[in-house]
């Protein structure tokens, strides 16, 4: 595994948000939703592509807080414009089990 400086982590923007909404996504090739995240008033409402169909149903979604890396540039996936990363953990089978902070923080807190 490649090494990366301290300066190198500090460049990524990592947020936490709010689920608002969540909808299906089926232009995606792999099955996935579209998610919009509050943010919070610094970063915003943004829109991301997630593939966490296999263990996630929309309404459970809603109101969940998640990790996101909100400074990469925007990525089109078919017809969408996902603008932030959406953080998991990959299970051996595939799956993805979303990054969530384990109490409530305020949306747009920093990780720390």
């Amino acid at each position: 595994m490649p090494q990366i400086t301290w300066r190198d982590f500090e460049k990524i923007e990592f947020r936490v948000g709010t689920i608002i909404e969540a909808k299906d996504f089926p232009e995606a090739r792999k099955p996935a939703y579209q998610l919009t995240i509050d943010l919070g008033p610094d970063v915003g409402i943004k829109k991301s592509s997630v593939q966490i169909t296999h263990l996630y149903k929309k309404d459970e979604l809603i109101g969940r807080q998640v990790l996101c890396v909100c400074n990469f540039p925007p990525k089109r996936i078919a017809n969408f414009q996902s603008e932030i990363l959406t953080c998991g953990f990959y299970l051996p089978t595939g799956e993805v089990v979303l990054t969530i902070p384990e109490k409530r923080v305020p949306n747009g807190s920093a990780l720390a």
